[in-house]
Parts: structure tokens; sequence; C-alpha cells
């Protein structure tokens, strides 16, 4: 399963954020309701999440996807609350899935982590998660909702269940990137000049939807040559979005690139 095979984008406690470790989980009798495909990649991560949870003997979840109105205006949702089975003690935990690549041009590893389109950076949520949503919960709105549930904020811990995937420049090797996770290295990332002056015509290609940007890749899937790809990924380029390709290099071999627009 995509969801449980991408690390945590760091281990323990980093940048005064504790991360959360998932349960073990026996799955063998798992039964999962179907992902609703019209949901936006965030929301089925959410979607998969919850039901992960729900299988744990050692939490019980408590709250999912609560929002938090002051007087008629959302100002936040929390994406969970759980309770440890053996301790009684509360958690907030906020989930975040993300695809960073990573842009040797900017100084420092905690500033070089951008998404593939520009749009967002790990710095920028980073930030977003201590200032907005962890304070949610100790706002006046959010306390007032959590006690309307009979939940107690001042003795919860605040954790995140920070996932991701990172792209490095093609033709780099990043074995320490500290104090992010090097486990989270799953492909390159490269622009249409590099795809154009590498040898890649002898390669095949598939383009994935967004859903199967979390799976690893595999061969069962329909295989485009390089001159095919290319116009697709042209069309893409042209809209500034900037696609995720599985290149097929044998049958054993399957890389995962980005190549961006910028």
């Amino acid at each position: 399963m995509g969801f449980l095979s991408t690390p945590s984008i760091w281990i323990a406690t980093e940048f005064d954020i504790q991360q959360f470790e998932f349960p073990t989980l026996d799955l063998t009798k798992f039964n999962p309701t179907p992902i609703p495909q019209k949901l936006r990649l965030g929301h089925q991560m959410e979607f998969v999440c919850k039901q992960l949870l729900d299988e744990s003997d050692d939490y019980e979840v408590l709250i999912h996807n609560l929002p938090i109105r002051k007087k008629k205006q959302t100002i936040g949702e929390i994406d969970y609350i759980i309770r440890q089975i053996s301790t009684q003690q509360l958690i907030h935990v906020e989930l975040t899935y993300k695809f960073y690549l990573i842009d040797t041009e900017i100084p420092g590893i905690i500033h070089q982590l951008i998404g593939p389109n520009k749009r967002d950076s790990f710095f920028t949520k980073l930030q977003k998660i201590k200032n907005n949503q962890f304070s949610l919960i100790h706002s006046e709105a959010g306390h007032s909702t959590l006690s309307a549930k009979g939940i107690d904020t001042y003795e919860m811990l605040q954790q995140t269940l920070y996932k991701a995937q990172l792209y490095v420049p093609w033709g780099h090797t990043f074995e320490d990137i500290q104090p992010l996770n090097s486990n989270c290295i799953v492909g390159y990332w490269l622009r249409l000049s590099d795809f154009h002056s590498h040898p890649f015509s002898a390669y095949q290609f598939y383009i994935p939807t967004k859903n199967q940007w979390v799976i690893k890749p595999h061969l069962d899937t329909k295989w485009s040559s390089f001159n095919d790809v290319l116009i697709i990924i042209k069309e893409r380029l042209s809209h500034q979005s900037s696609p995720m390709v599985w290149m097929k290099i044998n049958e054993t071999e399957i890389d995962k690139i980005f190549i961006v627009w910028w």
C-alpha cells in the first residue's frame, strides 16, 4: 500500500514537532472501503489514513476532519484527534502527504524542498503546522468546539504524520539530507532540455494519473515510446503543469521522474 510504504519526512522530533509513529498493523483481514475518486489526493490520503487508524488496536479515532468555525466563518480543520488505548492519552495528529523536488540552487536543505509546480514548499508547510494547525485547538473557537464534544485540549499531545516522496536532480545522489529522512528519496526531476539531451529514447514511458503518484511503479501498464510521451509532456508543460513520468529502463528497473516546466 502506497500510503503505508511512504516514510515520514523526519524521524522522532525535529523542528520542535514530534512525528506520529504509525502503529504496526495486521492487514491480512483488512477490507478497505474504496477511495472516492473525486476527492483530491490529499483528501484521499486522509480517507486511507482514517481506515488504517480504525484498523489499529492501539488507537481510537475520536475526531476526523472537524471544521472549526468562528461565527459563520471556517477558520481551520482538525485532521484527527485520537486516543491511545494503553495510556488514554489524547493526541492531535495533523496529516501531510507531499511530493517535493530538491532544488539545489536554493541554499539550505530545509528551503530546497519545493512542489513540482513551485506552488508549495516544505518550509512554508512547517510554519503553517506550527502557527495555524497546532494553534487551532487552543483558539477560543477550537477549545469551545472540542469542549462541546467532551474533549479536553489541555493535556493533549500534538504530533504530525508528515509523509513525503522526495526527488533529486537528475544525475545527483544524496546519501545524507539530515535532519530529513533520506529514505524518502524515490526518484529524480529534470527539465525538458535535459530530457531531450540524455539518451532516453531507448526507454519506454508511462504518465500515471495523480492517484497513482503514491504507488511504486509496476510493469502492468500501457507503455509509450519516447516520441509519443514527449507530445503529452510538452502539452502539460505548456500549461505550467509538471508531470510525473514512469521510465521503464528494463524489465526490473523503473524510475520515477518529474519533468518540470520552470
